[in-house]
């Protein structure tokens, strides 16, 4: 009775110790950026609050883009994208990995069955006859498994959760990314498509403009001079053409790439002027937002894993236990193995207590010194999304303004180069009034289309600085066993 309370209490005292964890508390650091979004004379359009804007996080990109060919082609690229299929695959293998930390609990089981025959000479024998010795067994245990006693094993074990959590948002990233990448290319070539259209019209006018001048010359109501200045301006049209056919040949190569194959020529664009715009977000006041980027999510959890790391350093300073153990049958002839009274049985406990071994001092300044980085780096990362969105408020709080004057300076350069091809015509005036006009529209029309693809990808630079366009493409089962409560309240932002 006695030696029966004595096992229970020393399994008891296991249970306890099995429990304790030298990992210090999570908490999540304080986020080095304002609790609201910058304010001033470059961000006149009024945020919504954070009550009333959309979760980015929670848009799909389909709903998102609202251009039909737009989304097949990003359908395509999320389909066929290697860079995207290198992520999914770093995924699997850092789920793998967390599967083979996570065994190092369970103890390993074998059967094992060898057998062994040796010939003994007389003066070895201890009958003084020479003889031939025979044994044979099978044994069904264990070796060396080490009971965690002091969550060094459960530690390395979390670590290797979050790296896999942190991989898989580095996939979601890289969705981002290939997504709002390839809108902003698709919106470039449209831009290019439509320079190019704008150019190829300078050039028939230019031409037009040329022919004019020399029917002039051969009449004798104009110098040569002139000639040659129409001439400079068909060449500088026939280069913007050769320039944007060349510009445009580029973007249909970097689309191609971040689809992964050949986009169909009907998906491309014809001008920008015929996409349809993305819909509209607000980002909200509150910084809080930045905490659904991918990028800040996963430095969070490589902190957590630094955070684990630092318990597994410090449990090298208390003993390990590891047990060996193994129970089956053993006979020198092999028809005996399974008679009665061949059982055997063998129990191995090991327990190593550190005396002296400086490594642990270092493994654990080590082990903290990389929860500070992960720590700046995680901080830095808050910083550099917050510095993204802000750069794309900016912009978007004086786009318009900057579109509306750009298209008073079209329609008054369109005017002044109308008047002073009449007065030309009617011989009031000379050429060089309407060479000059005649540039200044070109330029004009060019700096609108900029300004129109720099208010298209402003919007889709906003999408995904607050982590939109994600979509999980396969919903796969959580590795076992799924985080805790407590770990999932640790997932979840706080307000920075």
């Amino acid at each position: 009775m006695i030696a029966h309370k004595k096992s229970l209490c020393l399994l008891g005292a296991i249970l306890c110790l099995g429990g304790c964890n030298l990992a210090p508390k999570y908490e999540r650091p304080a986020a080095p950026v304002p609790n609201e979004f910058p304010v001033g004379p470059a961000y006149t359009q009024a945020l919504a609050e954070a009550e009333s804007a959309i979760h980015i996080a929670d848009l799909p990109w389909q709903e998102f883009f609202t251009d039909e060919p737009l989304r097949k082609t990003i359908a395509l690229a999320l389909a066929n994208n290697r860079d995207l299929r290198i992520a999914a695959l770093n995924v699997q293998r850092s789920r793998a990995l967390y599967g083979i930390q996570r065994a190092e609990l369970l103890p390993i089981v074998n059967a094992v069955g060898d057998g062994s025959r040796q010939r003994v000479p007389a003066d070895l024998s201890s009958t003084g006859q020479r003889n031939t010795v025979s044994q044979y067994s099978v044994n069904f245990g264990f070796a060396s498994w080490e009971i965690d006693l002091f969550g060094r094993l459960r530690n390395l074990s979390d670590a290797a959760l979050q790296e896999y959590f942190a991989t898989e948002q580095a996939r979601r990233g890289t969705q981002i990314m290939l997504v709002s990448e390839l809108a902003g290319t698709y919106m470039l070539l449209a831009a290019d498509r439509e320079s190019l259209r704008v150019a190829e019209n300078t050039l028939k006018a230019q031409q037009d403009a040329y022919d004019l001048v020399r029917r002039r010359l051969e009449r004798g109501l104009v110098p040569e001079l002139d000639l040659y200045r129409a001439q400079t301006q068909v060449d500088n049209a026939r280069r913007s053409v050769a320039l944007y056919t060349q510009l445009v040949a580029q973007d249909i190569n970097a689309l191609d790439l971040l689809a992964g194959q050949k986009v169909p020529e009907s998906l491309y664009p014809k001008q920008l002027s015929q996409v349809q715009s993305p819909r509209g977000i607000e980002p909200g006041i509150t910084s809080a937002v930045l905490l659904d980027r991918p990028d800040i999510a996963a430095a969070e959890l490589r902190l957590k894993a630094a955070n684990a790391n630092i318990g597994a350093a410090r449990a090298a300073f208390f003993p390990r236990i590891s047990l060996t153990t193994a129970a089956g049958t053993a006979s020198s002839d092999l028809s005996g193995l399974f008679k009665s009274g061949s059982g055997v049985w063998s129990y191995g406990p090991q327990v190593v207590m550190p005396i002296f071994d400086p490594r642990t001092w270092s493994a654990v300044e080590v082990s903290k010194a990389d929860r500070e980085i992960a720590v700046a780096e995680y901080e830095r990362s808050i910083q550099a999304g917050f510095r993204d969105v802000a750069d794309v408020l900016a912009v978007r709080g004086t786009v318009d303004e900057q579109l509306a004057a750009q298209q008073s300076l079209v329609d008054s350069v369109a005017k002044t180069y109308d008047l002073s091809r009449a007065r030309y015509e009617k011989g009031i005036d000379n050429y060089l009034a309407v060479l000059d006009a005649q540039r200044s529209l070109f330029d004009a029309q060019q700096g609108l289309i900029t300004l129109n693809l720099t208010k298209q990808t402003n919007q889709i630079q906003l999408y995904a600085a607050l982590g939109g366009g994600w979509q999980n493409p396969e919903s796969e089962p959580d590795p076992d066993p799924a985080p805790t409560p407590d770990d999932q309240a640790d997932d979840k932002p706080n307000q920075p």
